[in-house]
């Protein structure tokens, strides 16, 4: 599971950032997940190592421009590049109206490969490895924030005790690693629980922009691998925080904190922070760890790779 931020200013691109867009790497299925999709995101794709090609699902978290500006110009362009995968695009009332719009004045046809789902509190969207799940937020517009958890993992397989066991190797093995339960020919039952170590946790990204401070942020971030929090303003400047319900530095890691994420990660910076101003967002990252110290800043191309929740046996296993 790797994060890249593809854009991180608030409201407005930048010389060097912009606007809000997070791709969620999967490599071991050759996907892309992508997280809001402001103007310009196609740009931002061909300056990095994602291949739109691979984009599956994509995931908004409200209407305003600077999260769907990008969506037709990337949508388009993915079918004049012949990419003709399925789409399936979720977010809140209004979304599946907004493309239909751009569509029929733009003449652009996406046949049956884009498919739009309007969401609500609640399960998203569910495979056999996660499930993606959103809250409202609390923002001028209806605004949502998403988790999205990874399945529990069987522990690791001990093939030496199957060797033992005198279990040949083959189709077998996967489903004793799936935990299954096996009658092998000469009539004995393995459990394939008793081959397998502790299961391992799966892993948890939460995405809360745009929000204030709120108690449904906390909750989506509980026991979250990776906060992504929108920092907006500074702790100075907390009144227009307040005026426009977004975040400041303070705000998101007093979330972070509260859910005991395990890292927080912050975004969607306004322009108004530059090392030619008075504040710049390296002190909005100071005014952060001050609440919360494992808080990184997000740049535009950043790339986080999410640590596996390893069991101590396995970890012991894989730094022999």
């Amino acid at each position: 599971m790797e994060i890249t931020f593809l854009g991180t200013s608030s409201g407005v691109p930048t010389r060097s950032r912009n606007v809000s867009s997070v791709a969620l790497r999967l490599p071991q299925r050759a996907e892309v997940w992508l997280f809001d999709c402001g103007e310009g995101t196609q740009h931002q794709l061909l300056r990095s190592d994602i291949r739109s090609s691979q984009i599956r699902r994509i995931f908004i978290t409200h209407m305003h421009g600077d999260h769907i500006f990008g969506l037709m110009g990337l949508l388009a362009s993915c079918g004049l590049a012949g990419s003709a995968q399925a789409i399936d695009i979720y977010g809140p009332a209004g979304l599946d109206d907004y493309i239909r719009a751009c569509s029929k004045y733009s003449y652009t046809y996406f046949s049956n490969r884009v498919k739009v789902h309007p969401i609500s509190p609640g399960r998203v969207y569910e495979d056999e490895e996660f499930i993606v799940s959103c809250r409202l937020l609390k923002h001028r517009v209806p605004a949502y924030g998403y988790r999205i958890g990874e399945k529990d993992r069987p522990g690791r397989f001990n093939v030496e005790k199957a060797t033992a066991l005198g279990i040949p190797p083959g189709p077998i093995y996967g489903q004793l690693k799936r935990g299954e339960t096996v009658t092998l020919p000469d009539g004995r039952r393995i459990r394939g629980s008793d081959l397998c170590g502790e299961t391992e946790p799966g892993r948890k990204i939460a995405y809360c922009t745009d929000t204030i401070y709120c108690d449904s942020a906390i909750e989506l971030a509980e026991d979250a691998d990776v906060l992504i929090h929108e920092a907006t303003f500074a702790h100075e400047d907390a009144q227009m925080a307040f005026e426009s319900l977004h975040s400041t530095s303070t705000m998101a890691a007093q979330v972070a904190l509260a859910a005991k994420a395990k890292q927080l990660i912050m975004t969607h910076f306004s322009p108004r922070y530059t090392p030619a101003n008075p504040m710049d967002v390296k002190d909005l990252l100071a005014e952060a760890k001050a609440i919360f110290p494992n808080t990184m800043l997000a740049y535009d191309f950043l790339t986080y790779e999410v640590p596996r929740r390893r069991t101590a046996e396995e970890t012991q296993v894989s730094t022999v």
